[in-house]
């Protein structure tokens, strides 16, 4: 025992000091040097058998802990690393006290019997302070959902069939709410699987980093439409799982595509039918090399009708394309007899990449009715053959939302490549860089276009569908929009105007971009924010003091003044990184209770910019494309996360939630922890700790909401009113997606989950849809 505790005093005394005295070079805490140096002297007294060494220790012991709960409150994951190695060392020293040979320490026995005494009173101090952090909730917030009080479902809801889920959100506005309530809190503990079906399309060697399962399947009548990562496209009966059809798209292995994702199908009902009868009602499945193709909805076989053979290829128009540089992973929407659909292009792999166009198409025949493209907003007339687009301009990569009773398609915007410079970008991508924009549905022309990020720098692109919900008012409803971001803020905007509902103010932001480029003075601020507390030197975490010493040391060497600190040279840490608060997921809004149910992440992410000697070498990465590369900026960007050395987050848990929030005032109602680290570690351990999710959640009338995106392999109900776990199953891969539900002609709820990992998060690889639901009676 003396052995061991003298090893683990000269190693931690030998990082500590020598960490500690960088640290306090570069500004940081003393505490680091003075704790190496106490432990290097008592790791002498003890070798040396002093009677002081106990003492000693236990006084740096009771310092430790005034100075970490000085530091971070009663955290006990901020605690445990600032003195969990420590207590293990003092424990060491402690086991080995009853060993010495009393005639070896002759006159230094009081000394040391009085250390050991005293060194166990403060060992059972920190098992008395342990148990008291553990038991403490300081991230945690308490509160109560307002119940629904008689009110009625906006038409807007009811117009879809109750039973049905039509679109990736339920309805073409995205809300991600059910009106079924079979499933309740009082019961939700008894679902039970119900189907379970494989698709057998899985990430394979040659894929893309990110192939990734974030489809939420659809149902319409007697089908389940599902896609897949390769765009197989997939009816199922919803009840058995039983499968009706399948169609492969044959896009191939293609390395070079950013993303190899598809994050669900739209529906076109009631147009013209094929002369044999069929595609009446047809599927629409975009694809990874840039097609739409049309299918019949009750058989899986390609419309001939629509585009060319079935297809309309995206293509058509585009600048600067090659294989993988253009695609869609978003389904299109589907409204007034047009399919409108958008495109994401390859993120920060040059300045020459295809339009961010946005395209609206005859549903019957397939052909083009308008373009909106950024680059050059007022021509929405069709391009004529020949005639391209405005190459590098901001994209909507993610969903588009549609209102058909004021006609209006409202699309979140990305960036024009590169994300982390803006020095070239042109007056039209400063005006719609990270908005959300309101298109008109009928002419694709301009209604208004809200801002969310000025000059974005940091890869803040709008990542989520603008959510549609109509708020209550004295004399009728006001028509909402919903927008959540990746720095955390959700806008709540009037949709016929782009007009804050909420207070939105602008705040003072760092400054001092790089040399060729600036930053806006000022950054938009909602009065609903999910938005992080800003880090600090304290906010450093890992599993032990050295670790934690090392992400201490970064901090300070980092740039970091805050949200919105610029990209530079030297380093910046952004915070929330570009892995977003939000992200495609969205939110789920409950129009009855007037709430917003969200699962924020917090990740810290770093961006060095390199300066480009030319355009042939790669500074960040390797082989073709070159991500991160921005040929013809003049720097490459290398992001990623904040991490130490050991791979664990350099900031503090938790790192993910389940919350809500109240529409009418924005203040957060509850906040929670929300998974476990079981499928994050070497070892399967249930630590709650808040983990990462991507994926939105859903809510039901029946006042549960449903999520499975976090890192652990887990679906969980929670309760709505208070966010208390209901239920939780265990799932065979990651469930990166955003869950459905749909009610059976047996009467039955169902909730569909999809488990098929996601590929740039690391969960596991799966093809499972499965389905729950109570027991039959």
């Amino acid at each position: 025992m003396r052995i061991a505790a003298l090893i683990l005093l000269a190693l931690s005394g030998l990082a500590l000091t020598a960490g500690g005295a960088w640290l306090l070079v570069l500004g940081g805490s003393i505490y680091y040097i003075l704790a190496g140096l106490v432990l290097l002297v008592t790791g002498e007294m003890l070798r040396r058998r002093s009677g002081w060494a106990l003492s000693l220790y236990a006084s740096f012991l009771l310092a430790t802990m005034i100075w970490a709960v000085g530091e971070v409150g009663f955290d006990w994951w901020a605690l445990a690393p600032r003195g969990g190695l420590f207590v293990v060392i003092g424990v060491l020293m402690l086991a080995a006290w009853p060993l010495q040979n009393p005639e070896r320490l002759g006159p230094r026995r009081p000394a040391w019997r009085a250390g050991g005494i005293y060194l166990g009173a403060t060992l059972a101090v920190s098992i008395v302070l342990a148990v008291y952090a553990m038991r403490s909730e300081p991230h945690e917030i308490e509160g109560e959902v307002a119940t629904a009080d008689g009110q009625q479902l906006p038409p807007s809801e009811a117009a879809v069939p109750a039973g049905d889920w039509v679109a990736y959100g339920r309805t073409p506005g995205g809300s991600h709410y059910s009106p079924l309530s079979a499933i309740t809190p009082e019961n939700a503990s008894r679902l039970v699987k119900a189907w379970e079906y494989r698709t057998g399309d899985i990430r394979t060697e040659g894929d893309p980093e990110e192939t990734t399962y974030e489809v939420t399947p659809t149902r319409i009548g007697d089908f389940l439409y599902l896609c897949t990562p390769h765009h197989l496209a997939i009816a199922l009966d919803p009840e058995t799982g039983e499968e009706k059809w399948r169609y492969d798209a044959a896009v191939g292995i293609d390395g070079t595509r950013q993303h190899q994702t598809c994050r669900g199908l739209a529906h076109v009902p009631d147009v013209s039918a094929e002369e044999d009868g069929s595609c009446g009602s047809r599927i629409l499945l975009p694809t990874a090399d840039a097609r739409l193709i049309a299918l019949d909805a009750e058989t899986g076989t390609e419309c001939a009708s629509f585009g060319e053979n079935g297809a309309v290829d995206l293509r058509a128009n585009m600048p600067h394309w090659y294989p993988g540089s253009y695609y869609s992973t978003s389904p299109p929407v589907v409204a007034g007899g047009l399919i409108v659909i958008g495109g994401a292009v390859n993120d920060n792999v040059s300045t020459t990449e295809p339009s961010g166009v946005i395209r609206a198409y005859d549903a019957d025949t397939g052909e083009l009715v308008w373009n909106f493209d950024s680059g050059n907003p007022d021509e929405t007339e069709p391009l004529p053959p020949g005639d391209t687009y405005v190459g590098n301009s901001p994209n909507a990569w993610s969903l588009l939302s549609v209102d058909p009773e004021l006609g209006m398609v409202y699309a979140p915007m990305g960036n024009a490549p590169p994300d982390q410079y803006g020095g070239d970008r042109t007056e039209e991508t400063e005006r719609f860089s990270a908005s959300v924009t309101a298109l008109d549905l009928e002419t694709g022309e301009v209604r208004w276009v809200r801002q969310l990020v000025h000059h974005d720098l940091w890869d803040y692109d709008t990542p989520s569908q603008p959510q549609l919900v109509d708020l209550p008012r004295e004399g009728g409803v006001l028509p909402a929009l919903v927008q959540a971001t990746k720095q955390g803020d959700i806008y709540v905007l009037d949709r016929r105007t782009g007009e804050p509902v909420l207070p939105v103010e602008e705040v003072e932001t760092p400054q001092g971009a790089v040399e060729g480029d600036f930053t806006a003075p000022s950054q938009p601020v909602s009065a609903m924010s999910f938005a992080p507390e800003p880090l600090s030197e304290a906010s450093m975490w890992g599993a032990t003091p050295i670790d934690q010493l090392w992400c201490r040391i970064r901090f300070n060497r980092l740039r970091y003044e805050g949200r919105y600190t610029p990209p530079s040279i030297e380093g910046s840490i952004v915070y929330p990184g570009n892995f977003g608060t939000f992200n495609w997921g969205g939110v789920a809004i409950d129009p009855l209770r007037g709430a917003v149910i969200a699962n924020p992440v917090y990740l810290a992410f770093t961006v060095t910019l390199i300066p480009r000697e030319d355009d042939q070498t790669n500074y960040v990465s390797e082989g073709e494309p070159g991500f991160n590369e921005n040929y013809g900026a003049p720097y490459a960007a290398k992001m990623v996360p904040f991490l130490s050395f050991t791979q664990l987050p350099c900031q503090q848990p938790p790192w993910g939630y389940v919350a809500a929030a109240d529409l009418s005032t924005g203040e957060t109602v509850w906040k929670h922890r929300n998974g476990t680290v079981r499928d994050l570690s070497p070892l399967p351990l249930p630590f709650e700790m808040g983990v990462p999710a991507i994926g939105g959640p859903i809510v039901t009338a029946g006042g549960v909401a449903f999520h499975s995106g976090t890192m652990d392999y887990y679906v969980r109900a929670f309760d709505v009113t208070t966010g208390r776990e209901l239920w939780k199953d265990r799932l065979p891969a990651g469930g990166q997606a955003t869950p459905m539900t749909f009610e059976g002609e047996d009467g039955r709820q169902y909730l569909v989950v999809v488990a098929g990992g996601h590929g740039s998060t690391g969960t596991k690889a799966g093809d499972w849809i499965i389905a729950y639901a109570l027991p039959e009676e």
